[in-house]
């Protein structure tokens, strides 16, 4: 039945404890899912779920007087909130820090019912049994249990499966993900994020049943796609699974194997987008998310010259209006769709070293370090002829941007010699004319047309005030 008495798992002691209390009552109880599988591979769980044959009552009469929150109580799921100070001396090992609690999921061992919307068990039943509850799951790696006591349980060869680099759904793949719509893109986020190759059945279902994801909820498939993009197989998954994502952005579909018919380009446009997304190692998610996008446009603005070659004039705003919309309809906040948007926008812009002042005074310097960022993403992604000089010049702006930084130099209004309190000195009415005067100076400092020094940029704000329709209208 895939038990194994031999394996250990490393556990923190309040994880433990919990393990411990529900035993002590008399109710079997294991680790199971993600906790199982990112434990089995060395690395510290973010999450620890438990199950147990515990039903939500008996859970709730061994942890009384504790904070155990109903989070999912019609499908058995609770939540424990384990103080530090509930675990006894010397046993507390606690990853939450500064004394948090951490929260514990505590499930009742349970079998599903049918999936009428594709998304959730329309019942759930109670269950004595551990394997009759990881048979529910979607994938092997994720169908595992681990109690210190009695050790792993894995009856569908998940322990296997994650030492050969495996994806494999528990049962009938197609079936899993009619279950379940959004197991569709959890199979591709833990390809890419734990670099397992897809099981043929697995693959075969997860093109064929794609469309089912027009059921799931903009806001969880926009999580999804952001836990996936990080990932050190993702070039893998996208190149394989473009058509998966054009289910929810539809222009994505217009990019696969769409022909750049150019010298500069060695892929087509989608492989050259996911390509530029992996060969960059920011952890900005937002930075690969616009070089995932930023080509979006080129299908729509392609002319193709006498000589057969491609030209995309204007695809970057395009594509900016592209992307604005479909983040929007993913329900990414309006921050997220800003930045994501301007860095679309101006993937094409010109960078260079004596122009660094004026691009740091108009973006920013974390913006531009993201634009600096997508930039180099999108030229490793060219004819491999073209990347080194190239990539040169990307070197000698970001060196100027540095040293731009490291001088102090003046790029944004609060770094200006004179305020606003400073215009009411010399009779500046109050008013928009302030935000003009001082935007007037920073640009003259910017482009090194006046020093920022107090007097002279009094000077020159006298004769711009003079020079105002406010003032003339007095």
């Amino acid at each position: 039945m895939g038990f194994s008495a031999s394996t250990v798992l490393n556990i923190p002691a309040d994880v433990g404890w919990v393990l411990e209390r529900l035993e002590d009552s008399g109710q079997v109880a294991y680790l199971v899912g993600g906790s199982v599988r990112d434990a089995l591979c060395g690395e510290e769980p973010s999450d620890w779920d438990i199950a147990t044959a515990a039903t939500p009552e008996q859970t709730a009469t061994v942890f009384a007087g504790q904070r155990l929150l109903p989070t999912g109580l019609q499908y058995g799921t609770q939540t424990l909130l384990v103080e530090p100070d509930e675990v006894p001396m010397g046993q507390a090992v606690s990853s939450c820090g500064s004394g948090r609690p951490r929260p514990v999921q505590i499930t009742s061992f349970r079998t599903d019912g049918s999936y009428a919307d594709g998304r959730h068990p329309d019942k759930v039943c109670f269950s004595g049994d551990i394997v009759h509850d990881l048979a529910r799951r979607d994938f092997t790696v994720n169908a595992m249990a681990y109690s210190p006591r009695w050790g792993l349980v894995d009856p569908f060869g998940g322990q296997c499966d994650l030492a050969t680099r495996c994806l494999r759904a528990v049962g009938d793949a197609d079936q899993r993900l009619q279950e379940d719509a959004l197991r569709i893109l959890r199979a591709l986020r833990f390809a890419a994020t734990l670099d397992l190759g897809i099981d043929p059945s697995l693959a075969k279902a997860l093109h064929n049943e794609r469309q089912l994801l027009k059921r799931v909820s903009p806001e969880r498939i926009q999580c999804e796609l952001m836990r996936m993009l990080p990932g050190r197989g993702i070039q893998t998954v996208l190149l394989e699974y473009g058509d998966v994502l054009a289910v929810f952005i539809p222009e994505v579909g217009d990019t696969l194997g769409f022909d750049q018919r150019s010298p500069w380009h060695s892929y087509d446009v989608w492989e050259h987008s996911v390509r530029a997304l992996a060969a960059i190692s920011t952890g900005d998610p937002l930075v690969r998310l616009a070089l995932l996008l930023h080509d979006l446009g080129k299908p729509r603005c392609c002319k193709v010259d006498s000589t057969g070659r491609g030209h995309f004039k204007g695809h970057e705003q395009v594509g900016a209006e592209i992307v604005e919309q479909r983040l929007r309809a993913l329900r990414f906040d309006n921050e997220s769709v800003r930045i994501v948007t301007e860095l679309v926008f101006l993937h094409m812009a010109q960078l260079k070293p004596e122009a660094a002042k004026r691009w740091l005074s108009r973006l920013g310097e974390v913006q531009l370090k993201r634009l600096i960022g997508v930039k180099r993403g999108d030229i490793s992604a060219h004819s491999e002829e073209t990347v080194e000089g190239r990539m040169a010049r990307m070197d000698m702006f970001e060196q100027a941007v540095d040293a731009a930084l490291a001088a102090g130099e003046c790029i944004n209004r609060c770094q200006l010699a004179v305020n606003g309190n400073d215009l009411l000195a010399i009779g500046v009415f109050p008013g928009p004319v302030f935000r003009q005067i001082l935007d007037s100076l920073l640009q003259s400092v910017v482009d090194d047309r006046l020093p920022n020094e107090r007097e002279v940029l009094l000077s020159e704000a006298r004769l711009l005030w003079l020079a105002s329709p406010q003032y003339r209208g007095t």
